[in-house]
């Protein structure tokens, strides 16, 4: 019996080394869940960002395209076409009866 008694005490051993190793891995799961969450909301603030920015240096460019060659104002009317295009179906979405 003594055999038999230390291999259940050998399980038991492994399967309680296992059970602390499961939860060390759940709490280390729920600590990256939380970093992948911080750093996702830090990207979308990062991409708005530089949204922003990238339309301050499209008006910029507006504003001093008086001297600009035709291919710039070529360009820079092509954004403002593509501004005013993006501006009328966000109108339309708003005015738009509920479904």
């Amino acid at each position: 019996m003594s055999k038999l008694e230390a291999n259940i005490s050998r399980v038991v051993s492994k399967m309680q080394l296992l059970i602390r190793k499961c939860q060390a891995l759940e709490k280390e799961n729920e600590k990256l869940k939380a970093e992948l969450k911080i750093k996702t909301g830090h990207e979308a603030d990062l991409l708005l960002k530089v949204k922003l920015l990238q339309q301050q240096l499209d008006i910029v460019q507006i504003a001093s395209a008086g001297g600009a060659d035709e291919a710039t104002r070529h360009q820079l009317e092509k954004r403002i076409n593509a501004y005013i295009k993006e501006l009328d179906q966000c109108i339309a979405l708003l005015s738009a009866p509920d479904r």
